[in-house]
């Protein structure tokens, strides 16, 4: 296990519940936000900047500040939200630091970070955790990819400014694989991708539900004791209540829900904002700190 610093604890703590489980909204899409705004009159590509950064304040402020943390871009959100006091004290920020979008080098993805942004940078916006996404192919890439170098590098940056650094990784579709092929593999690549990671440095891992209670039981064995949060993917709030509980019933230690969450609750009017947020959002938050809780609930 890749031991925590005493700092490191400390955010550790701030991004969980009274229990010790990870529960963090996440609101740093940005064109998938947009997506979703579908009130828009002129479509969700329509959506302007300052439309699109007025949604994620409602989000914090009627969604996220009920969490122990909520998951923000430095691009649109932040600094924003902090400097203007959306963000409530007792809400823990993660700040994400990749780009949209990727690169395809030989058959290969690779993200890159938001121009500018450090390890410095994510402190200077007020974070207590900084969050990276990485595309992984473990039967393709090991801990001395480029990805593997970029983790231990990160990892490294990280700990020098006292900073807590989440590890998201994705695993896809190579170019000429067959979905069946590629859904057969995925359980074993998310546990490899696991491994890789933590041989590089990692802590905290954010992982896709891997299918099942054996793959998670398995994902939590690649971990080696780093604790692992299970991301929403999109699905819908029903099938990822579900998974969380799977998942944390066999080594799972929480949750990153976006779109799970509020997917159906975003919209160009503020009016409409604050009544979907708040009246269907916030009850699947709620719905998933109790899933969050697992085994030990009760």
């Amino acid at each position: 296990m890749n031991e925590l610093t005493t700092l490191e604890r400390r955010a550790m703590a701030a991004i969980s519940t009274d229990s010790g489980r990870m529960l963090i909204v996440a609101a740093d899409q940005r064109n998938g936000m947009k997506a979703v705004m579908t009130d828009a009159p002129d479509g969700p590509g329509s959506v302007t900047l300052e439309q699109l950064a007025a949604a994620k304040s409602d989000l914090v402020r009627y969604l996220g500040n009920e969490a122990p943390a909520i998951l923000l871009d430095p691009e649109v959100a932040l600094p924003a939200l902090v400097d203007d006091g959306t963000l409530a004290r007792g809400t823990a920020l993660v700040v994400g630091m990749d780009a949209s979008g990727f690169e395809t080098v030989d058959g290969l993805k690779y993200t890159h970070f938001v121009e500018g942004v450090t390890a410095r940078t994510v402190r200077e916006l007020g974070g207590d955790v900084a969050k990276m996404l990485w595309y992984l192919r473990p039967d393709k890439q090991d801990a001395q990819s480029r990805v593997g170098d970029e983790i231990r590098d990160l990892v490294k940056a990280c700990e020098a400014e006292g900073l807590l650094l989440i590890v998201e990784i994705l695993t896809y579709r190579l170019e000429g694989e067959s979905e069946a092929d590629y859904q057969a593999a995925f359980p074993q690549l998310v546990a490899d991708a696991a491994r890789i990671s933590v041989e590089c440095g990692a802590k905290v891992l954010k992982l896709p539900y891997p299918g099942s209670a054996e793959a998670s039981a398995a994902v939590t064995a690649a971990a080696a004791g780093v604790p692992w949060a299970v991301l929403s993917a999109g699905v819908d709030h029903e099938t990822f209540i579900k998974q969380v509980a799977i998942a944390v019933a066999n080594g799972a230690s929480g949750a990153m829900a976006g779109r799970s969450l509020w997917k159906d609750s975003l919209a160009v009017s503020p009016e409409t904002r604050e009544d979907l947020l708040t009246t269907r959002a916030l009850p699947r938050l709620r719905e998933l700190a109790a899933a969050v809780e697992g085994p030990r609930a009760g």
